[in-house]
């Protein structure tokens, strides 16, 4: 297990390198983007208008934050349950997205898409969301402002921490993990 402290605008250099178990201290730009955020950003790619921010090397966390509060740039950000983009994750992967961050097992469509793309999966603790909020300097709603907290944001972030859960070369902690502790 290595530690990193990485800008998001090397993911795209650094992913293929991660490993399950690798922490991760991210700065720089990630999005938000919950289903029905991927949902219309797959429609506007089979329609071929623009997307609300480019894929290419480009880190997605699965979360709907809550407003903020006075004197808060956003409110509670906690992850949302990853499975629930897996029908959709594969086609933003071969178009260049590098990091998903979210909670919970990914499907072998995921998986194989990763190894394909090479993207990185990691997770952010459940229940956490107001320590996560500390991490983000700014937040800014780009695109399907009519899903309030699930609309696309672009948050500007500062060592946020995330540890790799699967791979692009097949490491999976879901899978790893529990056979080690099965072993133990």
């Amino acid at each position: 297990m290595a530690h990193y402290e990485l800008h998001t605008d090397q993911l795209a250099d650094y992913a293929p390198r991660l490993r399950a178990g690798d922490v991760v201290y991210l700065t720089g730009t990630v999005y938000t983007a919950r289903d029905a955020a991927h949902k219309r950003i797959t429609e506007a790619m089979d329609a071929g208008t623009p997307l609300p921010f480019p894929l290419e090397g480009a880190a997605i966390y699965y979360a709907g934050p809550t407003p903020a509060k006075p004197g808060q740039v956003i409110g509670s950000v906690g992850p949302t349950t990853s499975g629930r983009m897996d029908p959709y994750a594969p086609r933003l992967m071969d178009a260049g997205l590098k990091c998903m961050i979210g909670k919970g097992v990914r499907s072998q469509a995921v998986a194989d898409a990763m190894a394909r793309s090479g993207c990185v999966y990691m997770v952010a603790i459940g229940g956490a969301g107001a320590v996560k909020a500390a991490s983000i300097c700014s937040a800014e709603v780009i695109a399907y402002e009519d899903l309030g907290c699930e609309s696309v944001k672009r948050l500007t972030v500062e060592h946020f921490h995330a540890i790799v859960a699967m791979d692009c070369a097949g490491g999976s902690l879901y899978r790893d993990g529990a056979a080690a502790y099965r072993r133990s």
